[in-house]
């Protein structure tokens, strides 16, 4: 956000001979330093250099930097101008910069940093998002969670954004396994265990008929199972019907404790068919080849020698996963018509995806340029008290029973309303905190007591920091605060907290290009250190009644930003702790 003069703005676009939409990427607000006050605004000279290609010497972009400030003046809005390496500084008045800010943080309110000028000219598009993707009657590993947690914040991002986002589930509903756990259901099945809970029933009989997976009678079962299956025949389609919508059942209950939701609930089931109208078309258009054994593959490397290929079929002629991914990517297109189609899911499936969008440009689907494999590492060490994570829901119960135990341990938790709740919502802001802190790429060892400490960069902290400027405004009188005088906020500690709330949209626009929450999870940490230093020294209790409205005004933005940025996160901000 740039409350730097229209005066200023047209000054530079002259002497710099840019259109002044040019200079809104080149402008951006200072990082706040602990050390020293610094200016507000800083403008990049290597950013508007024509000739970026040449490098340009610290010495040679100084000078330009003082050529440049000599040039402009100051004015009503901007009260200093300086140079730093390679930048011209800009300070705003410093009773503008309380009065600019706050005005917009509450009167966008949850719109704050998204209205930015920064994303103008960000085309709105149609995005189709498919996370998370677990395979019925199999672990629900940490991978999934993952894919969970970052499919959430992407799609919640780009819908804040003003874009058509629509979340799909595509679930591991299809396939031989299934066989397997049908012929396994006839033997050891319950149907009241399979209505109440299912996906621990079906992982109980998928462990128990595995074991004997390996004996010829149970191949051969298994084997008609799935036969029948794809036959459509009656009771044998019936029985998975119910493992299927149980089971989804089941998971809408539990993503709605993550706060997650999905528009579709698909999965590899809806493309038997068409896979096979796929294979036809990759007959059709010569692209697939059959080896000796009988299996189809496509050739995908350069030379066209083989050296790189994708089997996209069995040699019964029946389809693979990707057969099935190609018609499933195919189909969407179709239907959504979308811009963008994003894959979240771990970086083992590179390759996977990486032959699926080749095969997609090698039928002719251009669009194939516009689809995203968005990757993640791999977490290690998550075990609850039962052991190894099997189920999302253990990983649920664990966080809030931890959350729930320090609470009661801790002096200063009050009596509040309903702790299980709030536990659980601490909980998960804990989770996703510790996922979200670094690289989605880079693969973490997870700790549950580094995740949960109150103090430190944690999601506690966030939450604590959230539910204690709450209480502030409750305390006095939560009245909607109009005709405040913010002017008088000039202690350092202040203008700290109203620099800091300058750069959100920038953090947001960072964000929204690299799909990377790390960078709105590292401004919403720095902004509850500084809010609560302010909150030590600028004290609302006790102080002049027009001081203590313009102090808690300034708290009242640093909460609603702060709660924006951890919806955002897929993270509930909470109100008592």
């Amino acid at each position: 956000m740039s409350p730097l003069s229209r005066s200023q703005f047209q000054a530079l676009s002259k002497i710099l001979d840019l259109p002044p939409e040019n200079l809104i990427k080149s402008i951006s607000a200072v990082p706040v330093s602990k050390k020293r006050q610094i200016a507000d605004f800083q403008l990049s000279i290597d950013s508007i250099t024509e000739d970026s290609s040449s490098d340009h010497s610290a010495q040679d972009l100084q000078l330009r930097a003082q050529t440049l400030a000599e040039k402009l003046k100051c004015d009503a809005v901007v009260s200093e101008i300086s140079t730093g390496p390679g930048t011209v500084n800009f300070t705003i008045n410093r009773e503008l910069l309380a009065k600019t800010v706050l005005q917009q943080v509450l009167k966008d309110s949850s719109e704050y940093g998204i209205k930015s000028e920064l994303f103008s000219t960000v085309p709105r598009q149609k995005a189709v998002i498919e996370f998370s993707s677990p395979n019925i009657a199999k672990k629900f590993h940490i991978g999934h969670l993952r894919s969970t947690i970052i499919g959430n914040f992407i799609a919640n991002l780009k819908a804040a954004l003003g874009h058509q986002v629509t979340r799909i589930n595509y679930l591991g509903d299809w396939g031989m396994q299934f066989g397997l756990l049908g012929v396994g259901f006839q033997q050891f099945g319950n149907k009241e265990k399979l209505k109440s809970s299912p996906l621990q029933h079906l992982f109980e009989v998928y462990v128990q008929i595995n074991k004997a997976a390996e004996e010829e009678n149970t191949k051969k079962l298994a084997k008609d199972f799935f036969r029948k299956l794809e036959e459509h025949d009656e009771q044998t389609l019936s029985l998975w019907k119910q493992f299927r919508s149980f089971s989804i059942e089941e998971y809408i209950r539990i993503y709605k404790r993550l706060g997650v939701h999905f528009d579709e609930y698909s999965g590899e089931s809806f493309y038997q068919e068409k896979s096979q109208e796929v294979l036809k078309m990759l007959e059709e258009k010569g692209l697939l080849q059959k080896t000796m054994k009988g299996t189809g593959i496509v050739d995908l490397s350069e030379k066209k020698d083989l050296s790189s290929f994708s089997t996209v079929m069995r040699s019964d002629g029946t389809s693979l996963y990707i057969t099935r991914d190609l018609a499933a990517a195919i189909d969407r297109m179709n239907k959504h018509n979308c811009d963008t189609m994003m894959y979240v899911t771990d970086k083992s499936q590179s390759n996977h995806f990486q032959h699926l969008f080749q095969i997609l440009k090698l039928m002719g689907y251009d669009w194939a340029e516009r689809c995203q494999h968005v990757s993640f590492g791999l977490v290690q060490g998550m075990k609850t008290r039962r052991g190894e994570v099997i189920f999302l829901e253990d990983v649920l119960d664990e966080a809030r029973s931890r959350m729930l135990q320090n609470m009661a341990s801790a002096k200063t938790t009050k009596e509040i309303e309903n702790p299980v709740e709030t536990a659980e919502k601490i909980g998960l802001a804990a989770l996703i905190i510790q996922d979200f802190q670094g690289l989605l790429s880079s693969d973490y060892q997870f700790s549950w007591d580094r995740a949960l400490q109150s103090r430190g960069d944690t999601g506690v902290f966030l939450q604590y920091t959230h539910a204690r400027l709450h209480s502030l405004e409750q305390m006095h009188g939560n009245e909607q605060l109009t005709d405040v005088n913010v002017a008088c906020l000039q202690e350092p500690e202040a203008i700290s907290v109203l620099q800091h709330l300058l750069r959100y949209d920038e953090v947001l626009y960072r964000s929204s290009q690299d799909l990377q929450p790390k960078h709105i999870v590292s401004y919403l940490l720095t902004l509850s250190h500084l809010a609560a230093v302010a909150h030590k020294t600028l004290l609302v209790k006790g102080s002049a009644p027009e001081l203590a409205q313009a102090r808690l005004c300034l708290f009242q933005a640093v909460r609603l930003v702060l709660a924006n940025g951890m919806k955002l996160l897929g993270i509930t901000p909470v109100t008592q702790m």
